[in-house]
């Protein structure tokens, strides 16, 4: 079984179908990729996956448990992290307050210490700010404690919407460069993002798609490749 099987889940909200009957697998270690269009289903299906909103039909299994009805708060207990689409970060506390409620499900005080010392040396600016209010922090800066959050709830898969959504290139590249590194060191990645053409050179699998639907899955590379995705994602 993959750690994380997706199968037939429909979504709705009020009489609008968001997501109609989307099945995929994400494999331990792997980092996936779902790009589309605006409004084509991707944020919902991370919504759907992680708790905060109910699928109407359809399954979805974590490490052999079936999640589909599990709120969200004992779905992080279980080794799933979201970096949510925009940041959602609190802004009047400081970046450590920040961080430390990310490791808010955690008990053992010497493994949340060591997991700090882990999101500091992937994120050096965020020690520099440890004790700056996150509200003050650049676009970039506020991203990486967004996903240093995440990780202080040491997960074994994180689920990241639109990491480099309003961002300069200069940080788009260097939040790419963790979201590799994050996954080299262990942790399985679903990857939600617009900008097509990075998500895709980072990714290992990738599913296209339109309106609620899976119109195309395959080798990340080889989607790169393909003619319809380039026009439609890659402005080639």
């Amino acid at each position: 079984m993959s750690m994380l099987h997706i199968e037939d889940i429909q979504v709705y909200y009020g009489a609008i179908n968001a997501v109609k009957g989307i099945s995929f697998d994400v494999e331990q270690g792997e980092i996936i990729a779902l790009i589309g269009a605006n409004g084509a289903g991707k944020t919902t299906i991370l919504h759907t996956i992680t708790g905060l909103v109910q699928a109407k039909s359809g399954k979805i299994v974590f490490n052999d448990t079936d999640i589909t009805k599990t709120p969200a708060h004992k779905i992080v207990t279980m080794g799933m992290a979201h970096v949510p689409e925009g940041r959602r970060i609190f802004q009047g506390l400081t970046v450590y307050e920040n961080l430390m409620l990310g490791a808010y499900t955690r008990k053992d005080k010497a493994e949340i210490k060591e997991s700090l010392d882990n999101v500091f040396k992937r994120f050096p600016r965020l020690e520099e700010r440890r004790t700056q209010v996150a509200g003050t922090l650049s676009g970039g800066e506020q991203q990486m404690l967004a996903m240093g959050r995440a990780l202080m709830s040491h997960p074994s898969i994180i689920l990241m919407d639109e990491p480099s959504m309003g961002l300069s290139p200069l940080y788009v590249n260097e939040i790419f460069d963790i979201i590799k590194s994050v996954n080299e060191s262990g942790t399985t990645v679903l990857l939600v993002e617009q900008n097509a053409k990075k998500a895709l050179s980072i990714a290992n699998r990738a599913y296209v798609l339109e309106t609620g639907k899976i119109v195309l899955s395959g080798d990340a590379k080889e989607l790169m490749n393909d003619d319809s995705v380039k026009k439609a994602y890659l402005g080639e």
